[in-house]
């Protein structure tokens, strides 16, 4: 089971719902967390549970940095909108670069998600279970 994080700007939060119908399947065997509102729009449309930090501006894209600084979060899906000055981008920045610290494996469209989420339901990151089982520190 990977620890996935589901955070999708507001113009992209339509868009992070329907990926999320749309690999329900694959998503349901997982733990799932979510920036405030996009995790609020994608329990309303789906039956999984996620878990929800505050909304990204406020805080909630630095709750998913802390999980991945302590390499706790195993893959991460975020819907940017590229188009779109965000005020937090400093936020975001960082948790991007702690994912490359961490080779923490992120998708910031659709296109990469669905290739994420493919190997997911493949198998391919069962690599993610070594790095908990031998990195010290982490604790299952």
């Amino acid at each position: 089971m990977m620890d996935i994080a589901l955070i999708a700007h507001d113009r992209k939060k339509d868009e992070m719902v329907n990926f999320a119908i749309a690999y329900e399947h694959v998503l349901k065997h997982h733990r799932l967390y979510a920036t405030g509102t996009t995790g609020t729009r994608i329990m309303d449309s789906t039956e999984l549970s996620v878990h929800r930090f505050m909304s990204g501006p406020l805080g909630g894209d630095q709750q998913i940095g802390a999980l991945v600084a302590e390499n706790k979060m195993d893959l991460i899906i975020f819907l940017r909108d590229p188009l779109m000055a965000q005020p937090h981008e400093p936020d975001i920045i960082a948790l991007l670069r702690l994912c490359d610290v961490q080779g923490i494996p992120v998708a910031t469209n659709v296109a990469t998600g669905e290739l994420l989420i493919k190997a997911l339901e493949r198998g391919d990151f069962a690599w993610r279970e070594l790095v908990h089982k031998y990195k010290p520190g982490i604790e299952e």
